[in-house]
């Protein structure tokens, strides 16, 4: 996977299927890529099943996965080898460009920065409920990727 440019990216932090399928819904709507987001905490294999709902659910969609390894070395190691495609890695220099390299050598990318995502977990979202949640997340997520970058 070649490179991408950080300032591009417009990240989606999500916690759960609810979010993602808001997402993939916004996403596929605008005809833009999507860029799913989570911490290290889920684990890659749950962001990889995210990723996978979100394709299954909207077919023709360009979605992709980057996990947030803050600058834990050995968490962006296993998200490697689970095969998530993008990674964020925060920690020293010359760890990241060793940590590049590896993700190069698997098609994945590693980046050392990235734009604040859209945060699905705003308190005013998750007291909503049911189909009015997922409405106003749907909502949210087409507003933030319809924006102009940068």
């Amino acid at each position: 996977m070649p490179r991408p440019d950080p300032a591009a990216l417009r990240p989606i932090r999500v916690r759960g299927l609810d979010d993602t399928l808001a997402a993939a819904a916004a996403a596929d709507r605008l005809g833009v890529p999507l860029v799913l987001m989570a911490d290290w905490a889920g684990g890659p294999l749950w962001l990889l099943g995210l990723l996978d709902r979100a394709r299954r659910a909207h077919p023709g969609l360009e979605a992709t996965a980057l996990i947030d390894c803050g600058d834990r070395a050995g968490e962006a190691q296993g998200a490697l080898a689970a095969g998530v495609p993008l990674l964020l890695f925060t920690g020293r220099a010359d760890v990241a460009v060793r940590l590049a390299a590896i993700a190069t050598a698997r098609g994945a990318a590693l980046l050392t920065r990235c734009p604040p995502p859209l945060d699905l977990a705003a308190p005013s979202l998750t007291e909503s409920g049911g189909r009015r949640r997922r409405d106003a997340l749907e909502a949210l997520c087409r507003d933030w990727l319809s924006r102009p970058q940068g």
